[in-house]
């Protein structure tokens, strides 16, 4: 959406122009109507919402940022929220608008639903957690008995069908409602009418749990290749499918999250969110940040007398303590990535960081054979920082590295996200390591040379 043509629209808004503001959106994508309406605000985007038919509104609800969609329904009565919007979405887009209300208003919004079985799927939904395979799924799907024949098959398959916007797969099920398998359509017109379909069904197929958290679902429609995932209960009764939208609709979600927990953000941050919710989230950080730093200072200063017999040292302290905080972030972001796409096994964890050694070992020895050549012809053969610095430099990125890959991994067994490990709290680990290495290095060569 360009600029001219928002404010085209605010122009119309502005005159209260209904006529040409429908005809302007009537074309448009819902999630382009979403998009519009992040760039208007809120009283502007509910004038403009009410141009809007109903099934396109309920559309273009689902695609909206959820402070903004919280922000339009927040003053619309429950029966106008049941009637304009939640009769016209799939289950699982209801149950994620629902979810943010009140106990009271979601039981005002259910009681205004015109479709009882429709308000009985919501209220099944909504008990599941919402970081679940159940808080996730919808209960629009094509379902079919593995007894029925060809004929019998096609007729309650379009049925369903006419309740439906989109068909991914038509799910098997036996008469407990046991999924059985998959029914390929083109079985429906090269096997013969009198076949059942459990004959001619595909039983190879890939299921998840209601209780499936929902990091491990993306991963498994990737490896299979496909656009929806049937969900079952304990006793292997299809209760719904997640469609591939959905997932990636979380994924996106997770890895915001992820990046914000790696620049140090304890909470989730928008960038129109308020002063004192923006402060409140960054402010964490910043002070163990700044305490690291002070804890720098008062380590330095033990070595004073080091650094005063050889102020050229200190010239190299953001050498090391860039290169350590680098290094660091590096192996816990490749080892965060692994384990976020499952190529990493957390019960092999020394072998991961015995990987992450051998890289650390050959990148130490180049940058200090780099660094030592440097101090050669800048300080002389003979003065301290000539071996201090280029050792110091191989040991604090040994130990970044090694403590960068151990981290996410340590976390990682424990349930505890991993991002945390980067970011922020390696810069600081690794300031503080290679400080002391730094100092020590240099206070033994002192004392040997003297």
């Amino acid at each position: 959406m360009n600029r001219e043509y928002i404010d085209q629209l605010k122009e119309l808004i502005e005159n209260k122009d209904s006529v040409l503001l429908q005809d302007s959106i009537s074309k448009l994508h819902p999630a382009d109507i979403a998009e519009i309406c992040s760039e208007l605000d809120i009283e502007e985007a509910r004038f403009l919402y009410r141009q809007l038919d109903n099934e396109k509104a309920a559309d273009a609800l689902t695609e909206m940022d959820e402070d903004l969609r919280n922000e339009l329904l927040e003053e619309l009565p429950s029966e106008a929220i049941a009637k304009r919007f939640v009769n016209y979405m799939d289950s699982d887009d209801a149950v994620e608008i629902i979810r943010d209300m009140d106990e009271e208003k979601q039981e005002e919004v259910l009681s205004h639903i015109k479709d009882i079985e429709q308000a009985g799927d919501i209220v099944d939904l909504l008990q599941y957690d919402e970081d679940t395979a159940g808080g996730l799924m919808g209960t629009e799907m094509v379902v079919v008995n593995e007894n029925w024949s060809m004929p019998e098959c096609l007729k309650e398959m379009r049925r369903q069908a006419e309740e439906l916007d989109d068909i991914y797969y038509i799910y098997v099920v036996d008469d407990d409602e046991r999924l059985k398998g998959l029914f390929p359509l083109t079985k429906m017109v090269t096997s013969p009418s009198v076949s059942k379909v459990k004959h001619v069904m595909n039983t190879d197929v890939v299921s998840v749990d209601v209780d499936t958290p929902i990091e491990e679902i993306a991963p498994l429609i990737e490896k299979y290749n496909l656009v929806a995932i049937p969900v079952v209960d304990k006793i292997n009764r299809l209760v719904g499918q997640i469609t591939v939208d959905d997932v990636m609709d979380e994924v996106r979600e997770q890895t915001e999250h992820d990046q914000q927990l790696t620049a140090g953000l304890t909470q989730d941050v928008e960038s129109d969110d308020s002063v004192f919710y923006q402060t409140r989230a960054r402010l964490p950080w910043l002070i163990i940040g700044m305490l690291g730093g002070i804890f720098s200072s008062m380590l330095l200063d033990c070595f004073s007398n080091t650094l005063g017999s050889h102020p050229e040292m200190a010239l190299f302290i953001p050498l090391l303590a860039g290169m350590g905080g680098n290094v660091g972030v590096q192996s816990s972001a490749i080892v965060v990535q692994g384990l976020a796409n499952n190529s990493l096994n957390t019960n092999h964890i020394f072998r991961h960081i015995l990987k992450e050694s051998v890289v650390a070992l050959i990148n130490a020895t180049i940058l200090s054979l780099m660094v030592y050549v440097y101090n050669i012809f800048v300080h002389g053969a003979t003065d301290i920082v000539t071996l201090s610095v280029p050792l110091s430099l191989f040991v604090v990125i040994m130990f970044a590295s090694a403590f960068g890959a151990f981290i996410p991994l340590v976390l990682e067994r424990f349930n505890i996200n991993p991002a945390v490990a980067t970011g922020p709290f390696i810069q600081i680990i690794n300031d503080l390591s290679g400080m002391t290495f730094y100092m020590i290095i240099s206070m033994a060569l002192s004392n040997l040379i003297l």
